[in-house]
């Protein structure tokens, strides 16, 4: 390990547990701070995620100002569910409308921008099982306490859930096989970053509105490397917040997201000047499932598609005040 890296696991690593609720209380001041779930089909889970930020970090310490659930097109009843346990539920394509449609959850991480009114923003997948609001004061503390941190990722054990079946240390394949070895080749200053990919994370407006957001699967890696790059190792911090349980896709879903790992490691190599390229990468992902005639070739496209950094968005002001006389 580089000792730069190592001198950086001892300063920003820190764990949930170190970060109780009313000791953050004392420490906001006049922050505002909103808690964002992007959600699709996620009916089964954001309820009680929502219910447990609302109870433990609205109503008994007043901590969190906002919980906003961004529906990315959900065609269950993930909007009714979260709003009954008391999320603010805005529509994915009725935020900044006049910027068209793009797909994937990036896109919904992006228009949450322009849907909250927080100084500080922390970003929570709405498929968790098991959920606690640790997650949140976890990923806050290093943002109320020390003004130098901008970004803070959560990290924690990810075991594979199969049924009945439990693989601990199983989860997070995309991660070990893919983003992993693209960070220590490329950017080895961040292979401290336990859970780069992770969908727990949290950072100050003022550093996430300067950022462009890739609109699919890449969202993390692209943002873990671009506030590297505008902000350098020491604004980053990360939090062990213990377990992480959630849904698992299959072997074919996460070689699609593999791709557009890949895709966004891509591009950041090439924008920062890290690499000359001498020709563009395909888009093209193919596939193979075996049927009754042999194996059938099937051809994704695994193209990122990216939003500009949300401050040069002409609209986004006026969104913002928008948002901020709701209530």
């Amino acid at each position: 390990m580089l000792p730069e890296v190592a001198s950086w696991l001892r300063r920003r690593t820190s764990t949930a547990e170190d970060w109780p609720a009313h000791v953050l209380l004392d420490a906001k001041g006049g922050a505002g701070i909103s808690v964002v779930l992007p959600a699709r089909d996620e009916e089964a889970t954001v309820g009680a995620i929502v219910a447990a930020v609302r109870t433990d970090l609205m109503e008994r310490v007043p901590l969190v100002d906002e919980i906003v659930v961004v529906d990315s097109r959900s065609t269950d009843r993930t909007a009714a569910v979260a709003a009954a346990a008391g999320a603010e539920v805005v529509a994915q394509d009725e935020v900044l409308p006049g910027q068209g449609r793009m797909s994937g959850k990036g896109e919904a991480l992006w228009k949450s921008l322009a849907a909250t009114t927080g100084d500080l923003i922390v970003f929570v997948d709405a498929d968790l099982r098991g959920f606690t609001s640790s997650y949140v004061t976890g990923l806050l503390g290093p943002l109320l306490t020390d003004p130098s941190v901008g970004y803070v990722k959560g990290c924690y054990d990810r075991p594979l859930v199969e049924g009945e079946r439990r693989v601990e240390g199983g989860g997070g394949r995309v991660t070990e096989l893919v983003a992993r070895p693209l960070i220590n080749m490329h950017w080895p200053l961040l292979a401290g970053v336990m859970q780069p990919l992770g969908g727990e994370y949290a950072g100050r407006r003022a550093l996430l509105e300067r950022l462009p957001f890739v609109t699919g699967y890449g969202v993390e890696l692209g943002l873990l490397l671009d506030v590297y790059q505008d902000a350098g190792l020491d604004a980053i911090a990360q939090v062990d917040l213990g377990r992480r349980v959630h849904a698992h896709q299959s072997t074919e879903a996460l070689g699609a997201m593999s791709g557009q790992i890949m895709l966004t490691a891509w591009s950041r190599l090439e924008r920062h000047g890290r690499m000359i390229p001498l020709g563009a990468p395909s888009t093209a992902l193919t596939q193979f499932r075996r049927s009754a005639a042999g194996h059938d070739a099937r051809t994704s496209d695994v193209a990122v598609g990216e939003r500009p950094p949300m401050i040069e968005i002409p609209g986004y002001a006026a969104a913002r005040s928008f948002s901020s006389g709701r209530g």
